[in-house]
């Protein structure tokens, strides 16, 4: 399967893991009931939304912030739920 892992793949998830590692440097080993998570990963999502509304040239100059960094910080927050998640499965 991972013959099929090409450079760009291989960069965004390098990327997703950096930021992991940052997350972490940052707040340290984070842990919370699903309801936080979900708080903290639509906050993500609506940075998202707002760096692609200002490339429509939607919303506030402020609002376009890198959608490239912004969706990393999206799947960093969505792996480090999938972390708590899966370490709870191995309990």
């Amino acid at each position: 399967m991972l013959e099929r892992v090409t450079m760009v793949m291989d960069k965004v998830n390098s990327d997703v893991l950096e930021e992991r590692c940052r997350q972490d440097a940052k707040w340290g080993k984070q842990r919370h009931d699903l309801g936080r998570w979900l708080a903290i990963l639509t906050e993500e999502v609506g940075e998202v939304s707002q760096a692609m509304q200002g490339t429509w040239g939607w919303g506030k100059p402020t609002d376009s912030k890198d959608l490239y960094k912004e969706l990393i910080q999206v799947a960093a927050v969505a792996s480090a739920i999938a972390e708590q998640v899966r370490e709870q499965m191995e309990v």
